[in-house]
């Protein structure tokens, strides 16, 4: 099963996935459709190897900078 398919799996009644957005060295970002606020949303998708080692404190300081940046 690929990683899209693991994600329309695990978030199919939130969100639709649309299509690879980009690569880093950490990280996959996908665009996605928010179904329940009808807008376009990047979902981050951690490395395996890494998600272990940061853990999701970063990403929650990560969303509260982006969302900061937004408002």
């Amino acid at each position: 099963m690929t990683v899209p398919d693991r994600l329309t799996a695990a978030l199919g009644r939130s969100y639709t996935i649309e299509r690879e957005l980009g690569q880093g060295g950490m990280a996959t970002v996908y665009l996605a459709e928010d179904l329940k606020h009808k807008r376009k949303v990047a979902i981050k998708v951690l490395k395996p190897e890494l998600a272990a080692s940061i853990g999701g404190a970063r990403f929650t300081q990560e969303i509260r900078v982006a969302a900061a940046l937004a408002d």
